[in-house]
């Protein structure tokens, strides 16, 4: 049986990196998903790749009606939701007092409010379905700083508390828990070794800092991502998962 069979999700940040391969991990385990993202080609590429069990909305999530139209498109598509995933999200690069005021704005809305905003639609109807979750893609910049990344390690770090908050507020109805990924190959992490002198070098500094001496790959974020948001995770909730190749015991 397949770990998400008759499940309905919505993943946010589903046409690269991360989201992608969770996009990928949820349809093949049986998931009927609405994918979320900006860019409209490839978001109904990759719905022509997963197939009929998934349907692609493009938007914007800093805007909260965008949120509401993806949990209308669950119900009007699917009948129901009981998953939302959030993966969507922006680094912000600059020092405080570089840093322009609208790309702080712009980094906070991605990464942080957007999660506020989903999770107000989407929580009245995961309450109507029994093992409904919420799982949170947030970051080990919440427990860890880097240069000029003051926008990302702030939102990242709300992203938990937000998390836990909501994990006290909607148990035992909805379960809600975070990821906090290390440096994995992704188009992000290679934008965010940017804010460095020599960015293949950071990116080489980052994977030889982990214990496991190599960066982490989509796939491996996707199987714990579907772990937690399966009934094989039924008595884990307001906890943020670190899978980061040890980078923190480093």
């Amino acid at each position: 049986m397949y770990k998400l069979e008759n499940k309905v999700a919505i993943i946010t940040g589903a046409t690269s990196g991360m989201g992608k391969a969770i996009a990928n991990s949820f349809v093949a385990n049986g998931a009927q998903v609405i994918l979320s993202g900006r860019d409209e080609t490839r978001g109904n590429s990759l719905s022509a790749e997963l197939g009929e069990n998934t349907v692609f909305v493009a938007g914007d999530i800093r805007i909260p009606e965008y949120n509401e139209q993806l949990v209308k498109a669950a119900i009007h598509h699917f009948g129901k939701l009981d998953i939302v995933s959030m993966n969507a999200g922006i680094l912000g690069i600059g020092s405080v007092t570089d840093l322009p005021d609208e790309l702080w704005k712009n980094t906070m809305d991605t990464n942080l409010s957007s999660i506020f905003y989903l999770s107000k639609y989407a929580i009245p109807e995961l309450r109507k379905n029994e093992g409904s979750s919420i799982l949170i893609n947030a970051s080990i910049a919440a427990y860890k700083s880097f240069p000029n990344h003051p926008a990302y390690c702030a939102s990242k770090a709300g992203a938990l508390a937000l998390m836990r908050q909501m994990a006290v507020e909607y148990g035992p109805e909805i379960r809600v828990n975070a990821i906090c990924p290390g440096p994995v190959d992704t188009p992000l992490l290679w934008n965010s070794a940017k804010a460095f002198d020599n960015p293949k070098k950071a990116v080489e500094n980052a994977a030889n800092k982990t214990l496991l001496k190599r960066l982490g790959k989509p796939n491996e974020i996707a199987n714990l991502a579907l772990f937690l948001v399966s009934d094989d995770a039924s008595w884990i909730t307001g906890t943020a998962m670190t899978i980061d190749g040890g980078i923190l015991n480093a």
